[in-house]
């Protein structure tokens, strides 16, 4: 009879181990950095309300509208005190039907003054001094 021999493993038991923790690690930092940052309240009824409004539309199948979520939420820690900082999901119909009336897309932001009055709008900027050009002609300073 033939004795079978036990062969031994190309990767030892530790290093298989590290590896998995590596890759889990990994997919989670990934994940992580694909979360929105500090979400942005949806209730479009805070519009009109005596604070000046600046909403961005948001459609999870694009991203443009992340990337000004992003942008605006640089700007946010210093504009917070003055101005609402809102996001119209157009994922839903509610969403949709308010961005169909104010001409937005995904990754447009439209100020609206504190009594609601719509001020102006930009489509998907790309840098602060849009959006704070935008702020400057509703005199938010």
């Amino acid at each position: 009879m033939q004795e079978k021999t036990k062969r031994p493993s190309a990767v030892p038991g530790w290093a298989k181990i590290v590896i998995t923790l590596v890759v889990i690690v990994g997919a989670a930092a990934l994940i992580l950095t694909q979360l929105p940052r500090g979400a942005f309240p949806t209730d479009l009824s805070r519009i009109g309300q005596g604070t000046p409004a600046i909403v961005v539309a948001r459609d999870i199948s694009f991203v443009a509208g992340y990337e000004v979520m992003d942008l605006l939420g640089q700007m946010r820690p210093e504009y917070a005190e003055r101005v609402e900082f809102l996001a119209v999901n157009l994922g839903n119909p509610e969403g949709r039907q308010f961005a169909q009336r104010h001409g937005m897309r995904d990754g447009s932001v439209v100020l609206f003054s504190g009594d609601g009055t719509r001020v102006g709008a930009v489509h998907t900027p790309r840098t602060e001094r849009e959006v704070r050009e935008l702020l400057q002609a509703a005199n938010i300073r």
